[in-house]
């Protein structure tokens, strides 16, 4: 009978320790979506993986990185779809007309599957982007980077879920902004949406006025490139 006691109280305890941690992971979740922002300011280069996600997203990402100061956000790594046979090259020739160099260095390229496919039903995107999700783990562990950079589509969504994750972890403290599309004008992407309604991004930009108002935490930019 004194065995059988144990047995139940330990189980009692381990249920309490486990309804514990739970709370304990959930409050450190609902901590991190509710306290984001942009952070304190940076008296030094970030580092920055920034996401293609092909054709125009790409063309787009590439022309705001034209503006900015290159040394502020650097290293800095990108990340392309497997799929996607033209925005490493594309990365690669910005960076030689920027540090003008045939062998541009300090940056890196990476790719991870793609978590949906144009067409691709919602349904089996789910697998897809599990799959993806698994090694976005591993790349965003790997390069912890300060700022993740994105602008759709759905390629950036586990490199976004990954970074999020560690946060939660307290394993980083990487942020996340993204920079919807100059072609959104009065409705959301479904990344951008995930992002803002899942509050994945720390700031989520918009280049259209009617957009910040249909999206208030959203932060009305102006035009970007």
């Amino acid at each position: 009978m004194k065995s059988l006691a144990n047995l139940h109280s330990g189980i009692i305890w381990a249920a309490l320790a486990t309804v514990l941690g739970v709370l304990l992971l959930v409050v450190r979740v609902l901590y991190v979506m509710f306290r984001r922002g942009p952070g304190p300011a940076r008296m030094k280069a970030a580092k920055t993986l920034v996401v293609l996600g092909s054709g125009g997203h790409t063309a787009e990402m590439l022309m705001l990185l034209d503006s900015v100061d290159k040394a502020l956000y650097s290293p800095r790594s990108y990340v392309v779809a497997a799929t996607d046979p033209m925005s490493g090259p594309k990365a690669l020739a910005r960076e030689r007309t920027w540090q003008n160099m045939d062998s541009p260095t300090g940056f890196l390229i990476y790719q991870i599957p793609r978590s949906r496919e144009v067409g691709q039903s919602y349904i089996t995107s789910v697998a897809t982007t599990l799959y993806s999700l698994v090694f976005a783990f591993g790349l965003v562990f790997k390069e912890l980077p300060d700022l993740v950079l994105v602008n759709g589509p759905g390629t950036c969504i586990p490199i976004c879920a990954a970074a999020f994750a560690y946060r939660v972890l307290g394993l980083a403290g990487t942020r996340v902004v993204y920079v919807e599309s100059i072609a959104r004008t009065r409705r959301f992407s479904l990344s951008a949406k995930l992002l803002y309604h899942l509050r994945m991004a720390d700031l989520l930009f918009v280049q259209w006025e009617q957009l910040a108002r249909t999206y208030p935490r959203a932060v009305y930019a102006g035009r970007l490139y």
